[in-house]
């Protein structure tokens, strides 16, 4: 473990134990105060991914990129009519099915820094909003990939996290440099150290700024300006969910990146749904995304979710006349009893160059995913 990280988890492990002691003895010293509480999560989320690109097959058992398996606590305590709550949440370290590729395996375990997810202090308040300190989701975390289709643990509009190191081929059967997860983003937010701030929710709508810096990643340099505008609501039989985002990334020697992204989602209570994404690049491409879904109780242990989704991306992989492209099916098993989920999904990919041909490709996945 990097020497400099000791000292800070060190002092989380103290604060889980302190908490405890909080929550037993919070009612003696305040006994106004509600005490505090503390909740450990986590989540195993594991499968093989089988790769076909054109002139070999592939298959390696992975760790679900989509939702990463984890684990995490939260601290909360009410304070002075509003609530205050500490969360860390660290991913395993398995291999990441979005890291593997026909020359890459990776190992089956490695965990490092960059696997921390969050370790934020959260101030939420009822008509000031909420407050966000620490590493953890920038404001378009997210905003590209609402996803009321109950099928987004095996497939969304982030086409990378299933095989996103795999690399093309051209028609002479040799590899390339172009991998699917670069030559079809989706430009969604991520997590970094920042401060965030939430408006309050008025009729489904709220606002939501943060700034930041990457402090995780090696060797890496840049902070990250974001905003965006949220909207959840059921109005009728229709439940929605929606964003649009703006971030910009001021990278080191002075460059630049823009990005505008956005999605809607909408789940009808017959369990018919359509999800949208679209993202523009100001310096290089854009992409459109939509899905279809169908959810239902055909068994009796739980929800039966399946979907069919098609991507299109322009000028990713080179400034002009690129073009990527990525249909996919899906389909999800919930266990409600046992709070598992089983789940397919398949993909296929193209992707053209103007002087090149690139063979098309394939993927597969299959996996259960545990929550705890």
């Amino acid at each position: 473990m990097n020497g400099i990280f000791k000292g800070p988890i060190a002092g989380l492990l103290v604060a889980m134990v302190a908490s405890s002691a909080v929550a037993q003895n919070s009612e003696k010293r305040y006994p106004d105060q509600e005490a505090a509480t503390f909740e450990a999560y986590g989540l195993l989320n594991g499968g093989v991914v089988g790769f076909d690109d054109g002139v070999d097959t592939y298959s390696k058992a992975v760790d679900n990129g989509h939702a990463p398996s984890r684990l995490g606590f939260w601290v909360r305590q009410p304070f002075y009519g509003s609530n205050l709550a500490f969360n860390f949440e660290t991913a395993i370290g398995l291999r990441p099915s979005s890291g593997v590729n026909q020359v890459a395996s990776l190992d089956n375990f490695a965990w490092d820094r960059r696997k921390i997810r969050k370790v934020e202090f959260i101030l939420k308040t009822d008509k000031a909003g909420t407050f966000y300190l620490g590493q953890g989701s920038v404001s378009t975390d997210g905003a590209a990939m609402n996803d009321l289709s109950g099928t987004s643990l095996a497939q969304g509009s982030g086409i990378g996290d299933m095989a996103g190191a795999y690399l093309f081929r051209n028609s002479a059967g040799s590899l390339t440099a172009r991998a699917i997860g670069t030559t079809m983003p989706n430009f969604d937010g991520g997590r970094r150290l920042r401060v965030r701030y939430d408006t309050p929710e008025i009729a489904g709508f709220s606002l939501s700024a943060s700034y930041g810096e990457e402090v995780l990643a090696y060797n890496a340099d840049f902070t990250t300006q974001n905003a965006a505008l949220r909207y959840g609501k059921k109005v009728g039989a229709f439940k929605m969910k929606g964003a649009l985002g703006y971030a910009k990334v001021e990278l080191a020697a002075g460059a630049e990146r823009h990005d505008t992204i956005g999605s809607f989602s909408v789940l009808h209570d017959s369990g018919w749904n359509l999800s949208l994404s679209a993202g523009d690049r100001e310096e290089s491409g854009d992409y459109t995304y939509g899905k279809v879904g169908y959810r239902a109780n055909w068994w009796s242990i739980g929800e039966s979710a399946v979907s069919v989704d098609y991507y299109a991306g322009n000028d990713m992989s080179i400034a002009t006349s690129s073009q990527s492209e990525a249909w996919g099916l899906a389909f999800v098993q919930n266990v409600k009893k046992h709070n598992v989920q089983l789940y397919a999904a398949y993909r296929r990919y193209s992707l053209s160059e103007p002087g090149t041909t690139y063979q098309d490709a394939s993927s597969y996945m299959l996996g259960a995913a545990w929550r705890f």
